[in-house]
């Protein structure tokens, strides 16, 4: 099934995961998604590894979501360091594997990489999603940025060339992790001020570890507000009490968006489903009412 048709009856509500480095087994990514399977979410997204290091494990995850769960899956794919050849083949494998749904992304720059050109017959995600459409027949999600890509020359800019990529063929959009609902709904004002009209998840990332979302945000560009910062600091050397702290957090996060009508909430689990459980848990009564709504 098509993504953009569950955003017929929002809020949709997301996983996602991360393949193992490659040449790594498949067998803790494969238990994780048994363990997620129980919360039936809408789909599972898949991450590709920067220059497509991991897309082997990608659409091999993908396929098991999809054909052994019976859950929707959302493969990301990365264009940057790529050719058409190589991204036309890995379209003919998830197109085999009756993938519907990709996630176009430019993608990140090899870290081995150095100032070396990087060989690629693509420049930015709107160049991948012409050629998908050009080419194929699926259904296609992209990100966008609350807080600015760091990369984006001025908001304006960054609005300018998201509305690019959506007029060239984007039905949905998923947000960077972002940790203060008041920029999410200032970026939906701006989308709309664009006419940009496709839904929009709200990417939610549980914190558990103080270095891992700092490292986190200063390579995407989020901010941490000083509410959550203080609980970074209070319990930074208690990961019993962060973790319990970051999962609140992310719950209330969520809470507030549903009852803002959010399109979707994408929940960035880390691999780790027994903080999904945790949150979804939080929230069963409010998943039956707007289910009963919808």
């Amino acid at each position: 099934m098509r993504i953009k048709e569950y955003y017929q009856n929002k809020p949709v509500f997301s996983l996602e995961i991360f393949p193992p480095k490659p040449g790594s087994p498949l067998d803790g990514v494969m238990a994780t998604i048994d363990a997620l399977s129980v919360l039936r979410p809408d789909f599972i997204s898949v991450t590709y590894g920067a220059a497509g290091g991991s897309r082997s494990h990608t659409v091999a995850i993908a396929d098991t979501i999809k054909n052994k769960y019976g859950i929707e899956a959302l493969a990301h794919l990365t264009c940057i360091n790529s050719t058409k050849a190589e991204v036309a083949a890995i379209l003919d494998r998830l197109q085999k594997a009756k993938i519907e749904n990709i996630l176009a992304l430019r993608g990140d720059r090899p870290a081995d990489q150095g100032a070396a050109p990087l060989a690629t017959d693509f420049q930015y995600a709107s160049d991948l999603i012409k050629y998908i459409k050009s080419t194929a027949d699926f259904c296609i999600g992209a990100a966008c940025y609350p807080e600015v890509h760091t990369e984006a020359e001025s908001a304006e800019a960054d609005l300018r060339n998201l509305k690019i990529k959506v007029e060239t063929g984007v039905d949905f959009l998923i947000t960077q992790l972002f940790l203060d609902n008041n920029l999410f709904y200032a970026f939906q004002e701006k989308l709309a001020k664009m006419q940009i009209r496709v839904p929009v998840a709200a990417g939610i990332m549980p914190v558990l570890n103080k270095k891992q979302i700092e490292r986190i945000t200063s390579l995407c560009g989020a901010s941490i507000p000083p509410k959550f910062r203080r609980i970074l600091d209070r319990y930074e050397h208690n990961p019993e009490a962060l973790k319990e702290a970051g999962i609140a957090y992310a719950t209330e996060q969520i809470i507030d968006l549903l009852s803002s009508g959010v399109d979707g909430i994408h929940l960035y689990t880390m691999n780790r489903p027994e903080v999904a459980k945790q949150i979804f848990a939080q929230i069963t009564g409010i998943r039956k009412h707007l289910k009963a709504e919808a």
